[in-house]
């Protein structure tokens, strides 16, 4: 499923329950999400920001595990959890280097970039649509989670530990499966963008 599926996995399975103990829809992360809430069609929402933000803020929701801050990050998983990130087979990174190099660099301009944008150069680079018609609203789900964005775009080796630990916690084809960690991810690409746009 989707991340946010697999928190409310991880979220469930700290509480002794299964992903079986519960029921799940999937709503988007627009409009259509803050409408089934409102309108009584969820019991309990797992979803990103401004989607989260919105709900919290109009009291439709109470937050009861979130990662959209390092500190409510450890909470949940007790660690580093990295998200938003780029990830590809190994296969694909091989056969296409450049291709990855260029999306790596993508991200990592970005990462950058976001360290000294201002609320007004973040508002002109989001589409319309995913200000939900709320610019406030956007803003204030921004600055929940600015902690917690990669300032370079480097994954820890904590963060990938978290993430394994977390995966198998749910998903009994993991549980005690070996799985050499350090072949699940790299910054090669992220440290070559960094040596480029960094200044």
């Amino acid at each position: 499923g989707s991340s946010t599926n697999m928190v409310a996995n991880y979220v469930l399975a700290k509480g002794g329950l299964t992903p079986k103990d519960a029921s799940f829809i999937g709503v988007g992360t627009g409009s259509g999400a803050v409408a089934a809430m409102r309108a009584g069609q969820l019991d309990a929402i797992s979803n990103t920001d401004p989607i989260m933000t919105m709900l919290e803020r109009s009291g439709d929701v109470k937050i009861i595990a979130t990662t959209r801050t390092v500190k409510g990050t450890q909470d949940v998983f007790g660690g580093p959890m990295p998200a938003g990130s780029l990830y590809a087979p190994e296969t694909f990174v091989k056969q296409n280097p450049r291709t990855t190099q260029a999306l790596a660099n993508a991200i990592v301009r970005a990462n950058l970039w976001l360290q000294s944008a201002g609320p007004s150069d973040i508002i002109k680079t989001v589409p319309e649509s995913y200000l939900l018609g709320d610019r406030a609203v956007y803003l204030a789900a921004y600055n929940n989670v600015k902690d917690a964005l990669s300032p370079d775009g480097l994954m820890s080796e904590a963060g990938a530990r978290t993430t394994l630990e977390a995966l198998r916690s749910f998903n009994p084809a993991l549980k005690d499966a070996k799985i050499d960690l350090a072949r699940t991810w790299t910054n090669e690409f992220a440290n070559k963008a960094l040596a480029k746009y960094r200044k």
